[in-house]
């Protein structure tokens, strides 16, 4: 049976890319002592984000209620968050590889993902990586064989806060984006008009600023 471990080396921003993308890099290499040609892999990979594993500061804690609710509540609702999957094709190896898993990075906060590296102050994420696929390789006697990757073939990598946030500061400075019902946008847009507010930024500071007047004792 053939044995393929599987080990993250690294993440970093993907500069180039059209949109924001982490680069992680991931070493293949064979548990035998003589290795077999390996033609090609068909890798499958889903990427989870281990929530559980790490511990929350209380700001960080305010910042995931609508994930997870209050801290109270932790011990049922902290769970596993699936992060993304992704399918990589590797060529020709024998002995070990290495590849890139480009994983896009939404900032629709409406994502669950979004909403929990948005939130985290610091410190590492803890992200598992759950492989599957098909491995095409030579034969001893010759010719090509077809192998499942196991069902439980995994790695782990604690991912600096920090990647995260600097590689949305690159694409979007400063910024955040949200997503309205073109009705909510149509009354929003209705008040800045009216108002004669030159900026949405003005406009939500208005409305939060009124808001805050009508709950002040």
């Amino acid at each position: 049976m053939l044995d393929l471990a599987f080990q993250v080396e690294s993440a970093e921003p993907q500069r180039s890319a059209a949109a924001p993308t982490l680069g992680f890099r991931l070493r293949i290499a064979q548990n035998a002592r003589a290795p077999v040609p390996i033609q090609s892999v068909l890798l499958r990979c889903q990427i989870r984000i281990e929530a559980a594993r790490r511990r929350y500061g209380p700001a960080e804690q305010q910042r995931l209620l609508d994930l997870f609710g209050t801290p109270e509540r932790w011990g049922q609702t902290l769970r596993d968050l699936v992060w993304t999957q992704l399918s990589v094709l590797v060529g020709p190896f024998a002995g070990s590889t290495t590849v890139d898993l480009a994983v896009p990075c939404s900032f629709d906060f409406t994502l669950a993902t979004t909403k929990y590296f948005h939130a985290l102050a610091g410190g590492e994420i803890p992200l598992s990586f759950l492989f599957s696929g098909t491995v095409f390789h030579e034969a001893p006697e010759g010719g090509l064989q077809v192998a499942q990757i196991p069902w439980d073939s995994e790695a782990h990598y604690l991912l600096p806060a920090w990647t995260w946030k600097d590689l949305i500061d690159l694409y979007y400075p400063n910024s955040a984006w949200l997503c309205l019902r073109r009705d909510v946008f149509d009354l929003l847009q209705q008040h800045k008009v009216r108002r004669g507010i030159p900026t949405w930024e003005e406009t939500l500071e208005e409305l939060l600023a009124a808001a805050q007047e009508a709950i002040s004792p």
